[in-house]
C-alpha cells in the first residue's frame, strides 16, 4: 500500500487533537450487504473508518479516547476463526488489529457491549455521526442510556453528543502527499481505460462492451473496482446525466460519452469524455464540443489558492452562455441570460465536486455564508457540460440528442493546480487522431 501505518496515526493524532477534552470518537464500519438471498455485494469499507484505521474488515468499531491511561486507539473487530475463514477469507483478529494497524487495545466484537460503556463513562463529551445507521445509532443510545441508569451509583454519562463528521471531513478535505500519490495513479490508470475506450470504440459495439474495455483496464492495472457505476451514454442516451443502462447499440454519426474512474487504494478518479463514434465529429458536434472544452479551460485556470469555490463554475457558466449565443441556441444579453438562469436548459449541473476516498468526497463548499476558499492539497473535479435534449423543439433539429461533457481532476497547489487527468486526449483533434490510429 502507498498510504503505511505512520500515516494513519497521523491522521488519528490530529483528529483527537481537534477534540474537546475529555471526550471519546466512536467510528463503526461499513456492513456487509446482501445482494441476492445468501450473497452479498463485494464489501466496501466505511470510508471515513479506512482513513483512520487503513482496516478493511467489516463488523468492526473503532474508538479513540484522548489521554486514555492505557492507549487511545482501541479496536473491536472479529477474532480469528479457522472455520469461518475457510470459507470467506482470512481476519486479522484482535492480536493482529494491534500488531498490523498499531491499536493500543483490541477486543472481540462480541465483548463489546460489556467493554464500550465503560470507556464512554466519565468522557463529558461523546463524538458520532448519528444518522448513518439505525442500528447502530440505537446500540450507542444503548450504551449511553445504560450509564445514565448507573447516575445515582455515581457514574457519569457524556453531557453532549457531537458529530464527528465536521472535525473528520474538515482533514479529509487537504489531501497528504501519500494521497496525492495515490490519485495520481488513479488517474493514470483511468487515463489508460479512456484510451482504450477510444481506440476501440466502432459502429455496432453495445455500450456495455466499451464498458467492459475500461473495467478491464482497471483490473489488469490493480484496481479491481469501479470508483462508481460506469457511464456509456451513445447518442441521446448521452443527454441522461446518470445513464447507467448501457445496453444500446452505438451508432455512426453519434457521440458517446463515457463517464469512469477506477478506485485504487480506496481513493476515487472520474473521468468524462466525449467522442465520436464513428471516429470524426460532425461541425454540430464539433460545435458545441469546443464550447464546453473552452469552459473546462476557464474553469481550470480560476482554481489556485486564494480563489473561492464557485469561482470555476461561474467561469464556466459564462463561457457555455456565450456559446450558446453564438451558435443561435440561445437568445438574448448574455448578462441577463445568466441572471435568468437561461442556460440551466443546456447546462444543468454544477461544474464540479470534491475528489477523494468518495467520489463525492467530503468537505463543507461554505464556510458559514460564504463559500470555501481553495488551499493547496484540495482535489476537485472540474466537468461543465451541454445536453440538448432530443424533445427540444426550440433549437434547429440538427443540434438535439447531443450531449457532451469533459470531465478531468484537478488538485490545488501552492500556485496554482495540477491536472491529474491530463493523459487523456481533450482536443478534438488528438480525439480524432487517437480513433483514427
Amino acid at each position: 500500500m502507498t498510504i503505511g501505518r505512520q500515516e494513519f496515526a497521523r491522521r488519528r493524532a490530529r483528529l483527537m487533537a481537534l477534540m474537546e477534552p475529555d471526550s471519546i470518537a466512536i467510528i463503526p464500519s461499513a456492513r456487509e450487504l446482501v445482494r441476492s438471498r445468501d450473497t452479498e455485494y463485494p464489501f466496501r469499507q466505511d470510508s471515513d473508518f479506512y482513513y483512520l484505521s487503513g482496516f478493511v474488515e467489516p463488523m468492526s468499531v473503532m474508538v479513540l479516547v484522548p489521554g486514555r491511561e492505557h492507549g487511545e486507539f482501541v479496536m473491536f473487530c472479529r477474532e480469528r476463526d479457522a472455520q469461518g475463514e475457510l470459507w470467506h477469507g482470512r481476519r486479522l483478529g484482535p492480536e493482529g488489529v494491534c500488531e498490523q494497524l498499531g491499536a493500543d487495545d483490541a477486543f472481540p466484537i462480541g465483548d463489546i457491549d460489556e467493554i464500550l460503556p465503560g470507556l464512554i463513562e466519565g468522557r463529558e463529551r461523546l463524538y458520532y455521526s448519528m444518522g448513518r445507521s439505525a442500528e447502530f445509532d440505537r446500540q450507542v443510545m444503548a450504551w449511553v442510556n445504560r450509564i445514565r441508569a448507573m447516575e445515582a451509583s455515581g457514574a457519569v454519562p457524556p453531557g453532549e453528543l457531537t458529530d464527528l463528521d465536521h472535525l473528520l471531513h474538515d482533514l479529509r478535505l487537504i489531501k497528504s502527499a501519500g494521497e496525492l500519490r495515490v490519485m495520481r495513479r488513479a488517474a493514470q490508470i483511468t487515463a489508460r481505460a479512456h484510451c482504450r475506450a477510444m481506440r476501440n470504440c466502432r459502429p455496432g459495439l453495445y455500450e456495455y462492451q466499451l464498458e467492459a474495455d475500461i473495467l478491464h483496464e482497471f483490473a489488469m492495472a490493480g484496481a479491481r473496482h469501479p470508483a462508481y457505476p460506469c457511464i456509456v451514454g451513445g447518442g441521446d442516451n448521452g443527454c441522461v446525466l446518470h445513464y447507467i443502462d448501457n445496453s444500446a447499440k452505438l451508432r455512426r454519426g453519434d457521440l458517446v460519452l463515457i463517464d469512469a474512474g477506477c478506485e485504487l487504494e480506496g481513493y476515487a478518479a472520474d473521468v468524462t469524455r466525449t467522442f465520436p463514434v464513428g471516429g470524426k465529429f460532425n461541425r454540430q458536434q464539433r460545435a458545441l464540443y469546443e464550447v464546453v472544452l473552452e469552459a473546462q479551460r476557464a474553469a481550470i485556470d480560476a482554481i489556485r489558492p486564494g480563489n473561492h469555490w464557485d469561482q470555476p463554475h461561474d467561469a464556466t457558466v459564462r463561457v457555455i452562455t456565450e456559446g450558446l449565443v453564438a451558435l443561435g441556441l440561445l437568445k438574448g444579453r448574455v448578462d441577463t441570460l445568466i441572471k435568468k438562469g437561461a442556460y440551466r436548459d443546456f447546462y444543468m449541473h454544477r461544474a464540479g465536486h470534491w475528489l477523494g476516498l468518495d467520489v463525492h468526497d467530503v468537505g463543507d463548499y461554505r464556510v458559514g455564508e460564504e463559500w470555501r476558499l481553495l488551499e493547496p492539497g484540495m482535489v476537485m473535479t472540474v466537468e461543465p457540460g451541454i445536453y440538448v435534449a432530443p424533445d427540444n423543439r426550440r433549437v434547429d433539429p440538427r443540434w438535439r440528442g447531443i450531449g457532451i461533457r469533459i470531465e478531468d481532476n484537478v488538485a490545488v497547489t501552492a500556485d496554482g493546480c495540477e491536472l491529474l487527468t491530463g493523459d487523456v486526449p481533450r482536443e478534438v483533434d488528438e480525439i480524432e487522431a487517437l480513433m483514427g490510429a
